[in-house]
C-alpha cells in the first residue's frame, strides 16, 4: 500500500539520534579508558588464559565504547569555532580515537598505552570544560 501523495515527505533528514539530548560529557569516555587500564594490569598480573581471554574482551569492548564517546563529542559538541579556537583539538581527538581502537590500548596489553589513551581525553577534557567556561579538574587516580 502506497501512502497518498500528501502524506509523503518533502524533505528527507537523517541525524546521529532522532532528538538529541545535548548531554555531552568526556567523563563517560574516561570511565571508559579507566577499564581499559585496569584490564591491562589484570591481564599481565594473570597467567590463567581463560581470565586472559575474557580481559581481552573486555579490553577491546570497553576501549570501543571510549572511541564512540569520543566521536560523539568530536561531531555533535565541537564546533567550527572551537577548532578554530584549538586548532590542535582535531588532530587530538583523532589521535585519542586512533589510540583507543587499533594503534594503542586495544592492540597492546600495556597499561603505558591505556595511560596514553586518559592522557588524551583528559586533553580533550581540558578543552571540552573551557568551551563552557569551567576549569577541568583531572579525577585522582
Amino acid at each position: 500500500m502506497r501512502l497518498p501523495r500528501f502524506l509523503t515527505p518533502r524533505t528527507v533528514v537523517s541525524a546521529h539520534c532522532d532528538l538529541p539530548c545535548g548531554v555531552y560529557d568526556p567523563a563517560q569516555a574516561r570511565i571508559e579508558a579507566q577499564s581499559v587500564k585496569a584490564m591491562q594490569e589484570k591481564y599481565l598480573a594473570n597467567e590463567d588464559p581463560v581470565f586472559r581471554a575474557r580481559a581481552i574482551g573486555i579490553i577491546n569492548e570497553r576501549a570501543t565504547i571510549a572511541k564512540n564517546h569520543l566521536a560523539v563529542l568530536w561531531h555533535d559538541y565541537f564546533k567550527a569555532e572551537h577548532f578554530d579556537k584549538y586548532p590542535q583539538l582535531h588532530m587530538l581527538i583523532n589521535n585519542t580515537i586512533k589510540q583507543a581502537s587499533g594503534t594503542g590500548a586495544k592492540q597492546k596489553i600495556d597499561p603505558a598505552e591505556g595511560q596514553k589513551l586518559l592522557d588524551g581525553i583528559d586533553e580533550i577534557a581540558a578543552i571540552f570544560w573551557e568551551t563552557k567556561g569551567k576549569t577541568y579538574e583531572k579525577p585522582a587516580a
